[in-house]
């Protein structure tokens, strides 16, 4: 069945069960609208990372399915991925590693160059372009891999756990520049975390999931300001959705315990 109009993903009773016999997730259900940002919230090892990997292409379902929009010739830069880990090559330099999906895809050098520019320059590392990794601080390393998940301009940016290893200062100002990105080049965002607050702040829409094998369990909107910061972080409006999506996420995981 072709994706309605304005859909950006959906997954129609999507499981994931490994060759060890551990089902992972599902059956999933999702929809996920064109320039939406919506994350997934669950607690840890209940297949949020397992469902990007599905949507990725990564991994294939073990049954039901998995739609992406298209844009036909250019199938192939529907989707960027940002892992938890920048996993960037030491060797190379910050350019390097932001021209590597370009160059995977033969890409002509000099298009290839102004691409690399446009999404060093998104994620403010335009000085930083000849430098290695070793040489970055965590967030910087994490803008690289934000950089490169760009640079092929997808309609879809997979973001899994990717802030949660940095320090809360750094964690707050990556928050708010994905956010600034997003509303700039209006990309389909679906975010993994494992944190309330995050998922709060930066969301349209969160999906709690419950414990493995991974479902759907409650569904949230936030109605917050379009342009978030610190006035909506210490707001009595973010600290009810904070304590509502709290509720929910203890819920799931007893009833994925339970199942």
């Amino acid at each position: 069945m072709p994706l309605a109009a304005g859909v950006a993903v959906r997954l129609r009773g999507a499981t994931k069960i490994y060759d060890n016999g551990v089902a992972a997730l599902g059956p999933l259900d999702l929809s996920v609208r064109s320039g939406e940002f919506v994350s997934l919230l669950g607690p840890s090892g209940c297949g949020k990372s397992t469902a990007l990997r599905l949507i990725a292409g990564l991994s294939a379902p073990t049954a039901g399915g998995v739609q992406v929009a298209s844009r036909g010739d250019r199938a192939r830069y529907d989707v960027g991925f940002v892992f938890q880990e920048p996993t960037l090559m030491p060797w190379a330099t910050v350019r390097r590693n932001v021209r590597l999906p370009l160059d995977l895809a033969r890409m002509q050098r000099r298009e290839a160059e102004a691409s690399v520019d446009d999404a060093l320059a998104q994620v403010g590392l335009t000085e930083f372009a000849n430098v290695y990794p070793h040489e970055l601080s965590g967030g910087m390393k994490m803008r690289v891999s934000l950089a490169r998940a760009l640079v092929t301009d997808p309609d879809v940016l997979l973001l899994d756990e990717p802030f949660a290893a940095l320090d809360e200062i750094t964690r707050f100002k990556l928050n708010n520049d994905l956010l600034s990105l997003w509303r700039k080049l209006h990309k389909t965002i679906l975010f993994v975390t494992h944190s309330v607050f995050e998922s709060v702040y930066l969301s349209q829409r969160i999906l709690v999931m419950t414990s493995r094998p991974g479902r759907i369990q409650g569904e949230f909107r936030i109605d917050g300001p379009a342009s978030r910061g610190e006035d909506f972080r210490t707001s009595g409006e973010y600290a009810a959705y904070c304590r509502e999506v709290s509720a929910s996420l203890a819920n799931a995981s007893i009833a994925g315990v339970q199942r």
